[in-house]
C-alpha cells in the first residue's frame, strides 16, 4: 500500500486536514482543497508554504508536492490564500465563499498595515466589517460596548490618536447604523468595493534595479507592471499595462521585458536573486491570462456560475424583502399597539378627571343644598319674630287707644295720661323701629335664599353636563395586523537559475480601451458618503500625535491635497507612448 503523506490546509477561516500519496502533485492537492470548501473559482487562489530555507513560497501545480521543499514536518502545513487580484470585485468575484476568503485576507492585509488606509476609511471599513459579523444594528443586542473585543482598526490607527476605544466604537457605531438592511454578504463585497480604491491593494511589490543601478520598487497587479520610487509605495511613477507587453523573461538576477510597441527598445531590470525573478514570472503570466480573459466573452462554466450566483442573490434578496416587510409590519402593528395604548391611557385620565368633576360637583351642590336649607329656616325664623313684633304692634296700638280711651271717660290729670301717653308713644316708636329692621332682616334673607336657588339651579345644570360625556364609554379602537529528494531539488534549482526562462503574453483577439484609467473611487460615486468621510477626516484630524504621522501617511495626505487617486495616477503614469516611458524608466 502506498505511503501516505498527512497535511494541514489553513484557510482564512478554518483549518483542513488531508491524506495524500506521495505521488500527488500540486495541482491535485489544491483541487482537493477547492472542492472540500466549495470553491469554483480557483484561478484567484492558490496554496502558500514555508521552505526549508524558511522562505514563503507558492505550490507549482504541475510539481509533485514532495519535489518541492516543503518545510519537513508533520503534518505538511499550507495556506490557501488570493494569488492574483481582480480588477472590479463586484463584477468579477461570483461565489459568496470566493468573496468571502477575499474579505477576510484583505480585511487581515489592512490590520497589519501591509495595505495602507487613512483612518477614516479604516473606520468606513471596519463598519462594514461590523456588519458582516453582527448583521444589522440592533440597539436593543447591540448596546454599549458590544465592539470591545474586535479588532477592526489597524494598530498604526490607534496609537495616532488621542482617543478611547469606547469613543472608536461611537464613530464605527454611526456607520454601522447606516447601513441598515444591508445583507452580511452584501457587506462583505461593499468592504472590497471600497478596498480595491486604496493605492496597495492587489499590488506585489519587488525591490529592483534598473541599468543605471537606481533602487526602485516593481509592482505587479492585475493591470500591468508599475514602476515607483523607492521611497513611496503608495505612487507609481511608469506604467505599462499588460496590454503593451508582449514577453517577459528572466537569466539569473535579470528580467527582460519586451514592449508590443515595435519601435520601443526591450527593458530590463535586475533582482537581489533569481528566485525573486521566478515570483515576477510566475505573477506576470497569471495576472495578463486573467487580464486577457476578463476582455473576452465568459466561458460556459463562469456564465453558469454568474446566472447562478446572480439567481441565488436574487432570492436572498427576495427573502429579505419579505422580512423586511413583515418587520415593518411588525413594526406598524407595535407601533398602533402603543399608541391604541397612549389613547386608551388618555382616555382613562380623561375618564378619571371627569369622575373627580363629577364628585366635586356633587359635594359642592350638597353644599349648596345645606346652605340652602339653613338660609330656608333663618329666613323662616325672622318671618316668626316679624310677624310676633307686627302682634306686639298691634297690641301696643290697642293699649294706646284703650288708654286714649280712658284718658277721655275718666279724665285722668293730664300729667298722668301724658306720661303714660309719652311712655306708650316712645314703646311703639322703639317697636316700629325693630319691626322695620327686622323687615329689612328678613328681606335680606329673602334676596339669599333667591341667590342660593339661582346657584342650586346653575350647579345641577352643570352636573347635568359632565354626567352626559361620562355616561357614555370609550369605544375600542380595532387595528388590522408582521520530505529525501531536497538535494536533488536544490541542484535541479541551481541549473533552472542559470537558464533562460521566456513567456509570450497573447493579447491577440482582445479589445483593450483602458477603461480602468476612467474608474471613480467608490467613495466618490456616493456624495453623503464622501461628505461623511471628510468630516470624519476632520474629526479625527483634531484628535491626531502629528508626531507620530507615518512616513505613508505624509504621502498619502500629499496625493489628497493634490487631488491624486489610484485611477487618476494611473492615467498619468501612462501618458505617452510605450517608447517614451522605457526611455523615463532607464532614466531614474
Amino acid at each position: 500500500m502506498p505511503k501516505l503523506v498527512n497535511v494541514r490546509v489553513t484557510t482564512m477561516d478554518a483549518e483542513l486536514e488531508f491524506s495524500f500519496q506521495a505521488s500527488t502533485k500540486g495541482r491535485q492537492l489544491f483541487e482537493q482543497v477547492a472542492k472540500t470548501i466549495g470553491l469554483r473559482e480557483i484561478w484567484y487562489f492558490g496554496l502558500q508554504f514555508v521552505d526549508s530555507r524558511g522562505l514563503v513560497t507558492w505550490l507549482q501545480a504541475d510539481k509533485k508536492v514532495l519535489s518541492q521543499d516543503v518545510k519537513k514536518e508533520t503534518p505538511l502545513q499550507f495556506k490557501l490564500r488570493v494569488h492574483f487580484y481582480p480588477e472590479d470585485v463586484n463584477e468579477e468575484l461570483i461565489q459568496d465563499i470566493t468573496r468571502k476568503l477575499f474579505f477576510l485576507q484583505v480585511k487581515e492585509a489592512i490590520l497589519t498595515d501591509e495595505i495602507y488606509c487613512p483612518p477614516e476609511t479604516a473606520v468606513l471599513l471596519a463598519s462594514y466589517a461590523v456588519q458582516a459579523k453582527f448583521g444589522e444594528f440592533d440597539e436593543s443586542v447591540h448596546q454599549r460596548g458590544y465592539l470591545s473585543s474586535e479588532r477592526l482598526l489597524p494598530k498604526r490607527v490607534l496609537d495616532q490618536h488621542k482617543l478611547s476605544m469606547e469613543q472608536w466604537e461611537e464613530r464605527i457605531q454611526v456607520w454601522h447604523e447606516e447601513h441598515k438592511s444591508m445583507l452580511k454578504e452584501e457587506a462583505t463585497i461593499e468592504y472590497l468595493k471600497i478596498a480595491q480604491d486604496l493605492e496597495m491593494f492587489g499590488v506585489n511589490y519587488f525591490e529592483i534595479k534598473n541599468k543605471k543601478g537606481t533602487d526602485l520598487w516593481l509592482g505587479v497587479d492585475a493591470l500591468g507592471i508599475n514602476i515607483y520610487p523607492k521611497e513611496d509605495r503608495l505612487t507609481p511613477k511608469i506604467g505599462f499595462p499588460w496590454s503593451e507587453i508582449k514577453n517577459v523573461s528572466f537569466k539569473e538576477k535579470k528580467f527582460l521585458i519586451k514592449p508590443l510597441e515595435k519601435k520601443s527598445a526591450d527593458f530590463m531590470f535586475y533582482v537581489p536573486h533569481p528566485r525573486v525573478n521566478k515570483g515576477v514570472m510566475q505573477l506576470s503570466m497569471g495576472n495578463h491570462a486573467l487580464y486577457v480573459r476578463r476582455r473576452k466573452a465568459d466561458n460556459i462554466e463562469v456564465q453558469q456560475m454568474k446566472a447562478q450566483a446572480k439567481q441565488e442573490r436574487l432570492q436572498r434578496k427576495m427573502e429579505r424583502d419579505q422580512l423586511e416587510s413583515e418587520k415593518s409590519k411588525r413594526e406598524r402593528i407595535e407601533r398602533e399597539k402603543k399608541q391604541m395604548e397612549r389613547e386608551k391611557q388618555e382616555l382613562m385620565m380623561k375618564l378619571y378627571e371627569f369622575e373627580e368633576t363629577t364628585k366635586r360637583a356633587e359635594r359642592e351642590l350638597q353644599e349648596q343644598l345645606d346652605r340652602a336649607m339653613r338660609l330656608e329656616e333663618e329666613r323662616r325664623r325672622v318671618e316668626q319674630e316679624a310677624a310676633r313684633l307686627e302682634a306686639e304692634r298691634m297690641e301696643a296700638i290697642i293699649a294706646k287707644e284703650e288708654l286714649a280711651r280712658q284718658a277721655e271717660e275718666q279724665m285722668k290729670s293730664q300729667e298722668q295720661l301724658a306720661a303714660e301717653l309719652a311712655e306708650y308713644t316712645a314703646k311703639i316708636t322703639e317697636l316700629e323701629e325693630a319691626r322695620r329692621a327686622k323687615e329689612m332682616e328678613a328681606e335680606t334673607w329673602h334676596m339669599k335664599a333667591e341667590e342660593v336657588e339661582q346657584s342650586l339651579l346653575k350647579t345641577k345644570e352643570e352636573l347635568q353636563s359632565v354626567r352626559s360625556p361620562s355616561n357614555s364609554a370609550p369605544a375600542a379602537r380595532s387595528s388590522s395586523s408582521s520530505s529525501s529528494s531536497s538535494d536533488n531539488e536544490s541542484d535541479h534549482e541551481h541549473s533552472e537559475e542559470n537558464s533562460t526562462h521566456s513567456a509570450e503574453l497573447q493579447t491577440q483577439g482582445i479589445t483593450d480601451h483602458h477603461m480602468e484609467e476612467e474608474r471613480q473611487i467608490q467613495t466618490e460615486k456616493n456624495i453623503r458618503m464622501n461628505k461623511q468621510l471628510m468630516d470624519l477626516r476632520s474629526d479625527l484630524d483634531l484628535a491626531k500625535h502629528d508626531e507620530m504621522k507615518t512616513h505613508n501617511d505624509l504621502l498619502h495626505a500629499e496625493n489628497v491635497r493634490a487631488g491624486r487617486n489610484k485611477y487618476k495616477t494611473l492615467r498619468q503614469i501612462r501618458l505617452g507612448n510605450t517608447k517614451q516611458r522605457v526611455d523615463e524608466f532607464e532614466a531614474l
